[in-house]
């Protein structure tokens, strides 16, 4: 079995700071992209930031120049770290990982969800 814990959500005031992380564990191969998602109420889950296992980035356009993602591949662990934090980006957050284990074939894998939630 494979599991993902997030950590780091709560309530922040808007331009403050959140870090988030999420650790996977379990009977894992290698893990290949890790990302962030994110739900806000009546709305569709979307991705936030997205990174593969060389490290190459991608962001949604509403957080770019805001939000970092970074991993350590050693510890299975994906980060997002938040800045200048706005009213919008209040929603759940959701870590996905591509994992591969041994005689599995590739599957995504989603965390439980950490609230994020931004005061005007």
């Amino acid at each position: 079995q494979v599991q993902l814990v997030e950590s780091g959500g709560g309530l922040v005031q808007a331009g403050g700071s959140l870090r988030l992380s999420c650790a996977a564990s379990g009977t894992i191969f290698s893990i290949k992209a890790m990302g962030w998602y994110r739900q806000a109420p009546g709305k569709q889950r979307e991705l936030v930031a997205r990174i593969t296992s060389s490290g190459t980035t991608n962001y949604a356009d509403s957080v770019k120049g805001r939000f970092t993602i970074s991993r350590d591949n050693a510890k299975n662990t994906v980060y997002l770290q938040m800045n200048s934090l706005k009213p919008e980006d209040t929603a759940v957050y959701y870590c996905n990982a591509a994992i591969l284990r041994v005689g599995v074939p590739p599957h995504d894998y989603w965390g439980q969800g950490t609230q994020v939630t931004v005061s005007s």
